[in-house]
């Protein structure tokens, strides 16, 4: 039997021998297929087969141990340290509101600096080079966040205070590149 959530959320199954089922394609898939999935920006639940208990937390995670495991780390050894710190602090309540916050303000600002990025290189020889680095930017981002959430609306000051830090930023960018390249 299919089972399919209305609001657009995949549900996945996980069975005892550690197998996935995937409800919408009525098929088994791996941690791999998952991970693809959040790239993807769809949304999905994982549940227990046997007891229907939300699971979604740990297989996250377990992806992003196996994603770390592959030799390209994102996550450096000071912020897991401080992380593992944090486990049983009066601060720990606080911490997932702010890490989520503090993704979502990256993504938020990621598409307005490749604008600023490209926009500063243009015509100059490493227009190419910043172009590819914006790729692997791109990459790296979507891979650590998960689908994109509406952003809480910001203040109009704190956006034009943003912008003007990154022109200013851009500008002493380009006269770096104009210095290399005269």
């Amino acid at each position: 039997m299919k089972k399919q959530r209305t609001d657009g959320t995949v549900i996945i199954k996980k069975y005892a021998n550690r197998r996935l089922y995937n409800t919408e394609s009525s098929s088994y898939i791996t941690l791999d297929h998952l991970a693809a999935m959040t790239r993807a920006g769809r949304d999905f639940k994982v549940l227990d087969a046997k007891t229907d208990e939300d699971i979604t937390h740990n297989v996250l995670t377990q992806i992003i141990m196996e994603e770390e495991s592959r030799g390209q780390t994102m996550l450096p050894v000071p912020f897991l340290r401080q992380l593992i710190a944090l486990y049983g602090d009066s601060m720990q309540a606080m911490v997932p509101g702010y890490l989520e916050a503090s993704m979502d303000s990256f993504h938020r600002n990621q598409s307005e600096f490749k604008t600023a990025v490209e926009g500063a290189f243009a015509g100059s020889p490493f227009a190419e080079i910043a172009k590819r680095n914006m790729e692997m930017f791109e990459a790296a981002a979507n891979a650590f966040t998960s689908a994109a959430k509406p952003a809480p609306a910001t203040s109009t000051a704190s956006k034009d205070d943003e912008i003007a830090a990154l022109k200013a930023e851009l500008a002493k960018l380009q006269d770096k590149v104009e210095k290399l390249v005269r």
